[in-house]
């Protein structure tokens, strides 16, 4: 059995009868690679497939044939990028980040607006149950928090003992600052993520975990009410508690609604339902993930450099409104 021919005339004639589709295709392909698809016009559009068709078929010659191994890598390469313009994902990643910032998480959190309120609910009932209690008995503030997490804030401490945990004298440089905001998320995300999978559990076990949240909270507010840090506290709190705990919620709202599709399913079945609600709580979670990002840094980082008060405020001022804008309202008039 002998070998097709790999040089000599019938190669040359091969590569003159068939070069004109493989250039045109690497044009086409060159220029929705710079630009998109909407730089080629609707005629070069419709000819991308045949084009790339008869570049497999030139390119399965090729290799039956044993061709010119430049030609053979070149065709393959060729045969690639147009699969990826016509398979592969139709906005680039810069347009795709865009959409997603204005329009699909906004939209997600929009969506799960009664998970969110339930969510919301527990955890300030939490926070009322236990801030109640410990203002009439700080004695039970040890029911609610445990000596390990209180880390020096507790009723044995003094009030000046108190006021020096939410100020900072010692200076930090800035890659232990960075340490410790990268420490922050990621433990923040352990714990949103774990929400987010204990909500999906039928959603109560999620909503236990946000109600063991909002009485370690709660506490810990009445102990410093009850000291006259109340202005101190909050300054020390809000600044990334804000994004904090809105990120937590989030997610854990993503994954009631998660749950909603597990345990109302309707006529479509639990897979179907779970999978359509799942559709939303992906990008949700994803963008919990980084709320808890900027509040890292700055708990990590604001928080120890900036010792005023107002200024502190002023930040919970700026974040509750741009959250409240922008998830209340991007993406609404976009289609």
């Amino acid at each position: 059995m002998t070998a097709a021919p790999a040089q000599g005339p019938w190669s040359a004639r091969f590569r003159r009868e068939r070069e004109p589709i493989w250039r045109e295709l690497d044009k086409l392909v060159s220029e929705v690679e710079r630009r998109g698809f909407g730089a080629i016009g609707p005629e070069a559009l419709g000819r991308l497939p045949s084009l790339y068709r008869a570049t497999l078929s030139s390119l399965s010659v090729a290799r039956a044939a044993v061709l010119d191994r430049n030609l053979l890598d070149h065709l393959e390469s060729l045969a690639a990028r147009a699969h990826l313009c016509l398979c592969g994902p139709r906005e680039r990643v810069p347009a795709a980040i865009g959409r997603y910032c204005r329009t699909v998480f906004p939209r997600a959190a929009r969506a799960v607006r009664a998970p969110l309120l339930l969510a919301s609910l527990v955890l300030a009932l939490g926070f009322a149950i236990a801030f109640v209690l410990c203002q009439r008995d700080l004695e039970l503030y040890w029911y609610f928090i445990d000596g390990s997490r209180a880390q020096g804030r507790d009723p044995t401490a003094s009030t000046e003992e108190l006021r020096a945990t939410l100020f900072f004298e010692e200076q930090y440089d800035g890659g232990a600052l960075g340490f410790f905001a990268a420490w922050l998320w990621t433990h923040n995300s352990q714990v949103t993520l774990l929400a987010f999978g204990l909500a999906i559990l039928g959603g109560v076990p999620g909503l236990l975990l946000l109600l063991v949240t909002g009485l370690e909270l709660g506490a810990m507010s009445a102990l410093f009410h009850d000291r006259g840090l109340a202005v101190e506290w909050w300054s020390w709190v809000l600044p990334h508690g804000v994004t904090e705990l809105l990120a937590v919620l989030l997610g854990t709202a993503a994954g009631l609604h998660v749950a909603q599709g597990l345990v109302f399913a309707g006529p479509h079945g639990r897979l179907r339902a779970m999978a359509e609600h799942g559709k939303r709580a992906g990008p949700l979670l994803f963008g919990a993930m980084v709320m808890l990002f900027l509040a890292g840094n700055i708990e990590g980082v604001f928080r120890q450099t900036v010792q005023v008060v107002p200024v502190r405020y002023a930040l919970v001022l700026l974040s509750a409104l741009l959250w409240l804008v922008y998830l209340g309202y991007c993406g609404r008039r976009e289609p």
